[in-house]
């Protein structure tokens, strides 16, 4: 997005009242504000975003008002102001509470009021000492750019010392927002499009998609800046489908994303050769697909591109990276007379003796034809990034046509302003009907071929295949704005009603094919046995199976009871072991009483 006010470019004017106003800002026009005034487009032209303008008092003879760019210290002044008296003095303050629990004042130490409430105020038209003639005399007269008249105001207030400092701090503001004559240059991006679409236009044309379901629907389509490099063999970058009926907000908010919506200064004022073909790009793009002739595509016109008019420029991304493609092209192309009819190629001589209008018409045939046949052929290949609805149409019917067009770990994310259909449709992709599905699949599913099955149009049962979509959720966010006070946060009971908008999000995946075989973890083995037993005991149980001695069913008794015995053998064998050691040693204490015996017997003779 631009830094400065371009010529021709859509800005939003923010008003005193905190409402908004778009207007395309044409050089050399009269800009007008209603009650706040008029100015010269041109006093705006080249300059930075974001600034606040003061319209000055109109000088003797002069048509337009001039305009001053109002300092940041001078639109916080009261905030500041706020901010040094806020700050706490020595003294301890003590807040007297009403018997009804309602705050009454804040008083110091020495009995001094420092803050009164509103309970003795009186809001009452005949405190203000200024009529309305003298009002309406002081408004035609416009000085100060209405901080004069707003000075008067407060000062006739008979009841401006009895209200306290949050009640004079409404007053002011209200006086503010209805006299001061300023306003706000704002850029015109999406979030700022959805706002103003809200809240001053028809929010049903949007299907009241609001700021923060715009930016749901993007991150969970996973829609970002994905293009192959000009040195790439293959082409890798991203492609996304769209289903959008919200006027472009949607196309809009992708394109975005991806970082192809807003052109650049050299591409809006690069001169327009209609006769050439644009060459579509092949990454990064947005297939949109639509029910009528032409995409209903009018909001992107706030962002330069509006293919209906010749005006727009072939050199806007949108033109090479935005592929409108109709529901007959896609599902039966050969019934559309603009795929299905060739345009006859003629040579240059022939052309040259055309008149300029046959010539053109010529040309506009061709490149409408190249380019349909182009996008019909690119999209039925498949091998979609991402898929993002917002429709009315029914979500089971989009995603039976659209989900074979998907590549594996595609993201999805449909938009419904009510729950039903999004319900509907994960009922379809619930894992009770994943299971039922695999256990014994339709008979209409399995008669056709492993290629077609993608394809499966579906049944009463599955109306759709629940095998290539997994982790389906159903979700809603809202934003709601707070007031922040001491002793009065709450929401704010003003905001704005109507449809509360939830997102479907799934994955999109493929089945294995053939036969899917899981193991498990093996039970780990007791300590103090070897490890060479669990091998041996196998073996011994393979040659006992082929002698007959184990029948085939009780594999595992039969080595249990091995195992049993051969702990029982152990156990005797170390029995007789002990036994034989305990011998031994009695037969090694009575050797040598042995042997001196024998000495005395031979010493005898």
């Amino acid at each position: 997005m631009l830094s400065l006010v371009e010529p021709n470019a859509w800005v939003v004017l923010r008003l005193p009242s905190d409402s908004l106003k778009v207007m395309q800002i044409v050089p050399n026009t009269i800009v007008t504000l209603g009650k706040y005034g008029t100015f010269s487009s041109n006093l705006i032209v080249h300059r930075p975003y974001n600034l606040t303008y003061e319209l000055l008092d109109r000088q003797p003879g002069q048509k337009d008002s001039d305009l001053r760019i109002v300092p940041a210290s001078e639109l916080h002044a009261d905030t500041i102001a706020e901010e040094q008296a806020a700050t706490p003095s020595s003294g301890a303050d003590q807040i007297t509470i009403g018997g009804d629990g309602v705050e009454f004042q804040l008083v110091g130490e020495n009995g001094e009021v420092i803050m009164r409430s509103n309970r003795e105020t009186i809001d009452d038209s005949a405190r203000q000492t200024l009529t309305m003639e003298e009002i309406e005399e002081l408004k035609r007269e416009g000085t100060g750019a209405g901080k004069d008249l707003i000075a008067k105001l407060v000062a006739s207030h008979l009841g401006i010392e009895q209200k306290t400092a949050f009640s004079l701090a409404k007053y002011k503001l209200l006086k503010t927002k209805k006299y001061l004559r300023r306003f706000t240059i704002l850029p015109l991006d999406v979030p700022m499009l959805a706002r103003w679409m809200m809240e001053e236009k028809d929010a049903s044309k949007i299907l009241e998609m609001r700021e923060e379901m715009v930016g749901l629907i993007g991150s969970w389509a996973n829609a970002h800046f994905s293009e192959s490099r000009p040195l790439d063999t293959t082409p890798f970058g991203g492609r996304w489908l769209v289903v959008d009926e919200t006027g472009g907000l949607l196309v809009a908010a992708l394109a975005e994303r991806m970082g192809i919506l807003y052109p650049s200064s050299e591409e809006l004022s690069s001169e327009n050769d209609h006769h050439a073909e644009i060459p579509l790009a092949t990454s990064n793009t947005i297939t949109l697909l639509h029910n009528n002739t032409q995409p209903n595509l009018s909001l992107l016109k706030y962002f330069s591109y509006d293919p209906t008019s010749t005006s727009t420029s072939p050199h806007h991304p949108l033109s090479k990276h935005l592929h409108p493609l109709s529901w007959l092209q896609l599902l039966s192309p050969s019934s559309d007379p603009t795929y299905s009819t060739p345009v006859t190629p003629l040579s240059p001589t022939t052309l040259s003796a055309f008149k300029s209008g046959k010539r053109g018409t010529y040309y506009r045939k061709l490149r409408r034809h190249n380019r349909i046949t182009s996008i019909v052929s690119s999209t039925l290949s498949g091998g979609f990034s991402g898929l993002a609805v917002a429709s009315h149409m029914d979500p089971i019917s989009v995603l039976r046509h659209t989900i074979p067009l998907l590549s594996g770990g595609a993201p999805i994310a449909i938009y419904s302003p009510t729950i039903e259909p999004l319900v509907l449709l994960s009922d379809a992709y619930s894992t009770s009907r994943r299971t039922a599905f695999i256990q014994s699949p339709p008979a209409s599913f399995t008669s056709l071929p492993l290629s077609s099955q993608n394809s499966w149009p579906g049944d009463e049962d599955f109306p759709l295949n629940p095998t290539l979509v997994i982790n389906t959720s159903v979700q809603s966010a809202r934003v709601r704005e707070w007031q922040v006070l001491p002793g009065r946060t709450h929401p704010v009971m003003t905001g704005r009603g109507g449809a509360e908008g939830y997102l479907f999000t799934a994955v999109r995946v493929i089945p294995a094919e053939g036969r899917v075989e899981a193991r498990g973890k093996f039970v780990r083995r007791k300590e103090g046995k070897s490890a060479e037993t669990p091998g041996k005991e196998k073996e011994k149980a393979a040659e006992d199976a082929e002698d007959g001695e184990v029948e085939a069913g009780s594999p595992p008794k039969k080595i249990k009871l091995e195992q049993s015995m051969d702990a029982a053998a152990e156990k005797g064998v170390e029995a007789s072991n002990a036994a034989v050691t305990e011998e031994e040693r009695v037969q090694m204490r009575a050797a040598p009483e042995n042997a001196e015996s024998r000495e005395v017997e031979m010493a005898e003779p």
